[in-house]
């Protein structure tokens, strides 16, 4: 693989930047002022998958960017039974977009990783994001200057695992898919997508939780430095 590479293209969310760990920190920002009585540990707990099974319908177009934002919440208060607007609803959506970024936990060892591969590979980023929130998270996490390019899906007018946002990204990169890798954390959007593509990918699974035997998987951001 180290023969043929030249460029590296990275999933954000979930991949480098932890998505979970800053999540937290927005919605306890926003509960312990607007909404005291929510403990933001169990309420996390309940929004994780719902936030992922959204974003997994988002992904193929079923429902709308507005739909993913107003759902995720709403469907979490309802498991939690618990009463609130949709004016407050849709306030706490606005308030989480706008902390979000403010926070900059990355995942162990990207700094580490990043500035392991820069001297020899071009990096880039491929994110199913949406663009302002993903270019504030980049730059507020101090990541941004290690990347040539960064494609999201509102630039492509598609999202992973379509395959014309790896072809929009690889136009914007000028490389050829052979010399092409993609590492993310999601197996359907960054690993099947890329690879039906016809890009190599590797599958960042922090918790173990695939069973993929035919895809090459790391645990650790560091493994990288084995690989490549």
């Amino acid at each position: 693989m180290k023969d043929t590479i030249t460029d590296i293209f990275f999933d954000l969310d979930h991949t480098l930047w932890d998505f979970d760990k800053n999540s937290i920190l927005a919605f306890d920002k926003i509960f312990k002022k607007q909404h005291p009585t929510i403990d933001t540990n169990a309420f996390i707990e309940i929004y994780a998958p719902i936030n992922q099974a959204c974003w997994k319908l988002y992904q193929f177009d079923k429902i709308t960017h507005e739909e993913l934002r107003y759902q995720r919440l709403k469907q979490s208060f309802d498991a939690m039974n618990y009463a609130i607007s949709d004016e407050d609803i849709n306030q706490i959506s606005i308030d989480y977009i706008n902390f979000l970024p403010d926070n900059n936990q990355l995942f162990d060892g990207a700094i580490e990783v990043l500035n392991y591969l820069k001297p020899n590979y071009n990096l880039h980023i491929i994110t199913n994001g949406f663009a302002e929130v993903q270019t504030r998270k980049l730059s507020n996490s101090g990541i941004q200057n290690y990347f040539k390019t960064v494609t999201n899906s509102e630039m492509a007018g598609v999202k992973k695992p379509h395959p014309n946002i790896f072809e929009f990204a690889l136009s914007l990169a000028k490389v050829s898919k052979n010399n092409a890798l993609m590492i993310g954390d999601c197996i359907d959007a960054d690993v099947r997508g890329a690879i039906n593509f016809g890009i190599k990918a590797i599958l960042f699974d922090e918790t173990s939780k695939h069973n993929e035997t035919d895809v090459l998987t790391i645990n650790h951001l560091s493994e990288l430095k084995n690989i490549l």
